[in-house]
């Protein structure tokens, strides 16, 4: 054994002692190097998770555990401490001969740092040395207590003492060895005050016996470890060659020990289990779930651990009642703080982030002293833009597992953008699409873009119409929008804050000289279009200068909207965007008679009609007569289009035709009536039968009449409008058999379609509409949109049975469903319990590519011998031999 180069790095120094007398003197001092490297501030030397190197090296006075690397089980030196046994060299005695001989380079750890000075522990000695921060190569700033160093020792000219000079910052590194070894503790960790905390496993290797020395902290599953249990474990060496033994596991395999865990992946076969003893994930394959239904993302689960091929698996997994597993605690007091990292998201990440908590926040604590803490990009209430020197206010969480701090429920305080200098915007909202909209800006042309992540407080709902204040950002953080500003860090306003005008003068007075027009008076006004609002101008003396200012229909507090050359006052305002003047607030003071006048009166007759047909924004007004339409838009009805329905009452104003407008009039200052203010024709017994020879205009809009037609058996025929229809919303087609009524007036009356209603499932619900799948009939989807749903649409849900009635449009020949009715719910399941938040957003991040894997597509449903489908269940026997 005394060939074997390893044995020969752990022999004793010579000395002149007796054998006994060695073997003492060498216990005793591995023993006091140990202690000196493992007790208090350098106990845990060997990593036990994957975040000790973050979370140590940013501690003061904490342990130091280093980075992992590689390592070869058969290429380093086994033993209790290749570095230790160096000990014995005389502290006193000069390393070296500065005079013939060059400075020999040592490494230490920094023990102690005060104002202009500090101490570095030796690494290959028992030596603690002094140094001046002018040695230190480096910012001093960035030297922490347990950094390792190198050094030169050198002697103080002035007391002889040695010290270190030329000091710089080394990078740390602790190699792991990838496989497993098996082996039994000699040496219980003692409890705190006991003064040893560092236990020994023994372990053989090709016939020799070596002791490797653990902490508490290196042992697994929250177990305590007694002389003569059998144990697993990695050996770790650092930098100098001090072997350790961690991720220590007990191995009972009568009684094994249960690990805690979450199931955080799921893959074809096999998962992946983020555990809660410490920052690890373990593999786990279904086959080992020891329960029926199967594990979902977010399920906290038991198991116990096996090694296999090496590797290790999750086994004998069970269920836990939601909530039993806890990773953090997290602390109730509310911090403040400023941003010294924020994250990088989208295009901005320059390089792949290995750090799973990349941004920083400093606050002050408790005690006065600046404390730093990591964040990761779900530790924001949202997913809003951050700045460095941004305020913001967050509370500290704390991982069970491995003591590591960090910052969540991070929120942007209102002060961040009085100290950051940017530039805020206003505007409103004006459109909402999935998951991003458009703002008009008060101080911009176009309108800007934003993602609905950038809004701040996501407890208040963004609507249409909102007023916010937001930052330009120039740099888009979207793939295809690379050269699109966007809207960042939009913040809810008051309403009335936002001021696309500023007023300049009030009460001026003016004449008419350009009217202005609700909409569009070209040919090509179409109404399914919003037309475009035609302004007019208004000419007044301003510091004895003529002006003419444009004005729009809108602007009039009057609902006639005043002639040409009536005498009006207004007040001028500029528009901040284009800095251009308009008039508002206008009132008529004099209004005279022009040639556009009808008889010499202003005031045009009040009309009575009713709501023909609905469309998006605009509609039909059924005159009294019941014999044509009209058109208006909704932005000459006074209050929410939101109440009318088909058939409400309503008077309105007929507004001026021109020329140039092709004869096309519209209702102006349309005003919703109370029910019954209208008079209707009464019907007349008895109920007849008849079929429909033309339908309303509104359904097919190419015929020249309004009125629909109904023909019966005998040749008579009556027409009718939408007042005739017994349900405004029955869409009557041509063929259509009816039951109806005539009125003392000659029409239709109380018409009712005489279908077939049919049955089907809601497939889908899509917002505004959905699809039905029919009864009976393959892989066909029948459309529907959600105003024809009878009762409340929000109680309508996918697998909801419904009765309906099928129509087929003659223009383009699709099929749809109308009058669809709820006739069945959905059978009730028992809901899955939510999964936990900390796991949401790893699923919104699952690929398609994950779930990849063989699919099943129905090509052709199947169907029984009596035309259903698939099979009946089978009888009892009983019933069948009764028979």
């Amino acid at each position: 054994m005394s060939s074997n180069p390893q044995w020969k790095m752990f022999q004793p120094p010579d000395s002149h002692s007796s054998p006994l007398q060695e073997i003492l003197d060498l216990q005793q001092s591995n023993m006091q190097a140990k202690q000196g490297y493992r007790n208090g501030t350098y106990s845990s030397e060997y990593p036990s998770s994957p975040r000790d190197n973050y979370h140590n090296m940013g501690k003061s006075g904490g342990s130091n555990r280093f980075s992992l690397g590689n390592f070869n089980l058969d290429s380093c030196p086994m033993g209790d401490s290749a570095g230790v046994y160096s000990s014995s060299s005389n502290n006193s005695q000069p390393q070296y001969d500065s005079m013939n001989h060059p400075p020999i380079r040592e490494t230490g750890i920094i023990e102690k740092l005060l104002h202009s000075y500090g101490f570095i522990q030796c690494c290959e000695r028992q030596a603690r040395l002094f140094f001046h921060f002018s040695q230190f190569g480096g910012n001093i700033d960035h030297l922490k207590i347990g950094d390792p160093v190198e050094f030169e020792m050198t002697y103080d000219r002035r007391t002889g003492k040695p010290i270190a000079s030329t000091v710089t910052k080394i990078a740390p590194e602790v190699v792991l060895s990838e496989a497993r070894v098996t082996g039994v503790v000699t040496t219980e960790v003692k409890g705190e005050g006991s003064g040893d905390s560092t236990g020994r496993i023994s372990y053989e290797n090709r016939g020799e016996c070596f002791f490797l020395p653990y902490t508490k902290d290196d042992v697994e599953g929250n177990v305590t470890l007694r002389t003569g249990d059998a144990v697993s474990f990695q050996i770790a060496t650092n930098q100098r060659g001090t072997l350790g033994a961690c991720h220590v596991r007990f191995e009972n395999p009568a009684h094994p020990v249960k690990y805690h865990g979450v199931v955080c992946s799921k893959k074809e076969n096999f998962g992946f289990i983020e555990r809660a003893d410490v920052v690890k994930e373990i593999f786990f394959h279904y086959s080992e779930a020891k329960i029926k239904e199967e594990l979902s993302l977010g399920d906290d689960v038991e198991f116990i651990i096996q090694t296999r091929n090496g590797k290790e698996v999750a086994c004998n997994i069970t269920k836990l009642p939601s909530g039993s597993v806890v990773f953090e605690d997290v602390s109730p007091e509310i911090m403040r703080g400023q941003v010294l990292k924020p994250l990088e998201r989208g295009n901005m990440v320059r390089v792949p982030q290995n750090d799973p908590l990349p941004g920083r926040i400093r606050y002050r604590a408790a005690d006065h002293s600046e404390v730093e803490v990591p964040f990761g990009d779900k530790d924001q209430c949202g997913e809003f833009t951050l700045r460095h020197g941004d305020w913001v206010q967050f509370q500290v969480a704390t991982d069970r597992r491995d003591q590591l701090k960090r910052a969540t429920n991070i929120s942007l305080l209102d002060e961040s953008f009085n100290v950051s200098g940017e530039r805020r915007e206003q505007g409103v909202v004006s459109s909402l699409k999935e998951g991003f909209g458009f703002i008009r800006c008060v101080e911009r042309e176009q309108t800007m873009f934003f993602h609905f992540a950038e809004v701040l407080r996501l407890g208040q709902e963004l609507s249409v119409g909102d007023e916010v204040e937001f930052t330009v950002d120039p740099v888009s953080t979207f793939s295809n929008m690379n050269t699109r500003q966007s809207a960042i860090r939009i913040k809810h306003l008051t309403p009335g804050t936002v001021q696309f005008e500023t007023l300049l003068e009030r009460g001026v007075r003016g004449i008419i000289a350009k009217e202005a027009q609700a909409f569009s008076s070209s040919s090509s006004f179409s109404p399914t279009r919003q037309p475009p609002v035609e302004t007019g101008i208004i000419t007044c003396q301003i510091n004895n200068m003529k002006k003419s200012i444009s004005y729009t229909a809108k602007k009039c507090e009057s609902k006639m909207l005043p002639r040409v050359g009536d005498k009006v006052t207004f007040d001028i305002y500029q528009v901040k965007r284009t800095k251009e003047l308009i008039a508002m607030s206008i009132q008529i003071q004099h209004s005279l008679t022009n040639g556009n006048t009808n008889g010499g009166n202003n005031m045009r007759p009040i009309m009575q009609g009713f709501i023909a047909a609905l469309k998006d924004g605009f509609g039909f007004i059924e005159t009294a007569d019941h014999t044509k339409e009209v058109f208006f838009h909704f932005s000459n009805l006074e209050g929410s289009p939101d109440g009318l329905e088909l058939g409400t009452e309503v008077e309105y104003s007929l507004g001026r035709i021109n020329g140039s407008g092709g004869g096309c009039a519209s209702a102006e200052f349309v005003r919703v009536l109370p029910r019954g203010t209208v008079t209707i024709a009464k019907p007349l017994d008895p109920t007849l039968n008849g079929t429909v020879t033309r339908t309303l205009r509104a359904l097919n809009p190419d015929q020249a009449k309004y009125s629909g037609l109904i023909q019966m058996e005998g040749g008579t025929t009556y027409e009718f409008g939408i007042m005739g229809l017994a349900c405004k919303r029955e869409i009557l087609q041509v063929g259509d058999p009816v039951t109806f009524q005539a009125d003392v007036e000659g029409r239709a009356t109380n018409i009712i379609p005489i279908r077939k209603k049919r049955r089907a499932t809601v497939d889908a619900i899509k917002g505004g509409f959905g699809f039905l799948s029919i009864e009976g009939e393959d892989n066909r989807r029948l459309f529907f949109h959600m105003s024809e749903v009878r009762g409340n649409p929000s109680d309508l849900q996918s697998g909801d049975s419904v009765e309906f009635v099928m129509l087929t449009n003659p223009r383009n020949g699709k099929s749809s469903a109308c009058n669809v009715v709820k006739v069945g719910s959905k059978p009730i399941t028992k809901a899955r319990s939510e999964r936990p938040e900390r796991l949401l957003a790893r699923l919104r991040t699952v690929s398609l590519e994950d779930s990849a894997g063989p699919r099943v597509v129905v090509a052709r449903a199947p169907k029984g011998p009596d035309g259903s489908r698939g099979f009946r269940p089978r009888r009892p026997l009983a019933e069948q031999l009764a028979e």
